[in-house]
């Protein structure tokens, strides 16, 4: 877990000494998750949400991943840090902070599993996953700004 944002040696310690090396006992990374307790809750009933907290799980793995993921948003121009900005400007800090912890449970989950090391996605990633979705949003905004704006791509600009 070298390498890993947020990740140092007290979390490490914790995460082997409480979820062990060897991740076969969990059948995919979204139950080691749950069995941790950082997965989101999912509550509705004929088209109506409800309460969506979280469930209880291993409260000390639960409580370094969240001081990781605290730790890992701090990384300038790093994944983790980018998907914190998203989520929270939407749903506020603590669900954010709660994403990431799962998001870094998802990554230890295939470290520990497939022995591989950490690989960074970015801060780019999610602007990278949806292009056009980004231009609509940045357009908009220069447009409340009172500017038109026109876009032409640098393949027919050339």
């Amino acid at each position: 877990m070298d390498g890993t944002p947020g990740i140092n040696r007290r979390v490490a310690e914790v995460i082997v000494a409480e979820a062990g090396t060897e991740m076969n006992r969990f059948r995919t990374e979204h139950h080691f998750a749950s069995w941790i307790g950082v997965c989101p809750g999912q509550n509705e009933s004929s088209g109506k949400r409800k309460s969506s907290k979280t469930r209880k799980g291993n409260r000390s793995l639960r409580t370094a991943l969240v001081e990781a993921a605290h730790g890992a948003v701090r990384k300038k121009e790093s994944y983790y840090s980018a998907q914190y900005r998203r989520i929270a400007a939407r749903r506020g800090k603590k669900k954010a902070i709660l994403a990431v912890a799962h998001s870094l449970a998802i990554a230890i989950y295939h470290m520990l599993k497939f022995k591989t090391a950490y690989r960074e996605l970015g801060a780019d990633f999610f602007d990278k996953l949806n292009p056009l979705k980004v231009l609509q949003r940045l357009t908009t905004r220069t447009e409340n700004l009172d500017y038109q704006v026109q876009v032409t791509p640098i393949s027919q600009a050339a």
